[in-house]
């Protein structure tokens, strides 16, 4: 297993790693295997948020002048770096959040992807001329970088998610203060070290480990001029309701409860692997993962068969086993949830179709779940509406195209829609209707380019997407300048 430098364990603050000021720490652990302690990170709190954002204050000046070229040449410099830190990275996620190995390697490449895409957009940060009302005038828009902002992130992709918020943040001009998930520390403190090794300065980009009180205390600081938050719906209904009385600017990616339609004329091969994809990567710990399969009553039987012939031969294991099909849950919270949502459904007239229940026979102590199918699921009820974030799910019955949009539609959430047909209008007609961010059409509702929008609609979304040429409007803002000579 791949071993931890101390000073890892640690913030990074004003470019040192150093201890939380009150010296607590909190156990990170391998939840494939409960015996391997991965160490003892900082469990930082309001003055540590404190030092941190006074630290991106000071720097912020030298950072911002140096100009969106220059700031993006640095941070090219990052990616040469994490490629090379490519196998060593990929192990460090696989250890602490339990996705398989291969799924590691490839958040590392999305990652990459985005730094990529991202720093190329540093050409581009450009505003416009227009007409001027008088003569010998210049009339012309351009972005200035906000200022400090915190940077709060979630475990389930713990270096690709901080990355497509640190990457726009610093070639934008913005100094940044991280938090990310204390599940997930020390892939932070590996990103935070490439930038750092690279040449990003002193106090441009700095990292504090810890639960709820460092990410209120930053929320809370009068020098953080927007977060960028990905996360639970109730965690983000704090922050912005934390930051309204000062008009904090906010970016907020939130849950998801995403469909996919298979209509009566669907490739129902083609949509069986698309839902195990989408449904069991990652364990289903993705925003945008499958959790319900709306499907047209003519088709359900032959569908579902097709799915426990499938899911039923998922192997579960450690991220680390070659032969792994799904990795353990990130932790005991996350499979308790998980089965008591198997446990309620059932209780309210669903059927296991497979799966159910937890792993441990020939495994390691870990939070491993099957990979669960549940049939003659009701569309309104908790399995079908609310999210579970974990590797269960829900086959609904539809009567039709317009059934099937309305029972998508009905959730707080709008993150992922997905539709498998061959009729050229409902594929169209889908996208007018579904009400989700991202759209996905005979293909894994799970996933996107580096450069294109990751971004939810209701519940699902506050704020301008990421991971695409939209990401500026939140790490900058406009101005307009008339210059006459």
């Amino acid at each position: 297993m791949p071993s931890v430098d101390r000073a890892h364990l640690g913030n990074y603050v004003a470019g040192e790693w150093r201890a939380a000021e009150s010296g607590q720490t909190r156990t990170n652990t391998n939840p494939a295997d409960l015996r391997d302690r991965i160490g003892e990170f900082a469990e930082s709190g309001g003055v540590d948020a404190e030092l941190a954002v006074d630290a991106a204050t000071t720097a912020l000046a030298d950072w911002r002048d140096r100009g969106p070229i220059a700031r993006a040449d640095t941070l090219r410099r990052a990616g040469t770096l994490l490629a090379q830190r490519r196998d060593q990275v990929a192990a460090v996620i696989t250890r602490e959040q339990g996705k398989r190995l291969s799924e590691a390697r490839g958040e590392v490449d999305r990652a990459l992807a985005i730094l990529d895409f991202t720093v190329g957009e540093a050409r581009r940060l450009n505003g416009v001329t227009t007409p001027a009302e008088e003569p010998r005038t210049l009339a012309m828009t351009f972005r200035r970088a906000i200022g400090v902002v915190g940077l709060i992130t979630p475990w389930n992709f713990p270096l690709a998610i901080p990355m497509w918020k640190v990457a726009p943040a610093l070639v934008a001009g913005c100094t940044a203060v991280l938090k990310p998930s204390p599940l997930t520390p020390l892939t932070s403190a590996l990103l935070v070290q490439a930038f750092a090794d690279a040449g990003v300065p002193a106090g441009a980009l700095n990292l504090i480990q810890g639960d709820r009180a460092a990410g209120e205390a930053l929320v809370a600081h009068p020098g953080v001029a927007g977060v960028s938050f990905t996360g639970s719906l109730p965690v983000g209904l704090a922050i912005q309701q934390a930051g309204a009385p000062r008009l904090l600017r906010t970016q907020l990616e939130l849950g998801g409860k995403n469909a996919v339609l298979v209509l009566a004329d669907a490739d129902l091969a083609r949509a069986t692997d698309a839902i195990v994809h989408g449904a069991f990567g990652q364990a289903g710990q993705r925003c945008s993962a499958t959790s319900r399969v709306i499907v047209d009553a003519s088709v359900r039987d032959e569908l579902v068969e097709r799915l426990v012939e499938r899911v039923d031969a998922m192997r579960v294991g450690p991220g680390t086993d070659a032969s792994s099909d799904i990795g353990p849950v990130v932790n005991e919270e996350r499979m308790t949830a998980c089965l008591e949502a198997v446990e309620r459904a059932t209780a309210d007239g669903a059927k296991i179709a497979c799966g159910g229940g937890r792993v441990a026979d020939g495994l390691p102590e870990g939070y491993y779940v099957r990979p669960t199918v549940l049939r003659d699921v009701r569309w309104d009820s908790e399995l079908a509406t609310e999210e579970i974030f974990g590797p269960v799910l829900s086959v609904i019955d539809c009567d039709g195209f317009d059934d099937a949009v309305r029972i998508a539609n009905s959730v707080r959430y709008g993150m992922s829609g997905t539709v498998f047909t061959q009729d050229p209008a409902r594929i169209f007609e889908a996208l007018e209707r579904l009400e989700a961010g991202m759209l996905h059409v005979n293909r894994p509702g799970v996933g996107a380019y580096a450069h294109l929008p990751h971004m939810g609609t209701k519940s699902s979304q506050y704020g301008p997407p990421e991971c695409s040429p939209q990401v500026w409007d939140f790490y900058t803002e406009w101005r307009s300048a008339c210059i006459s000579y």
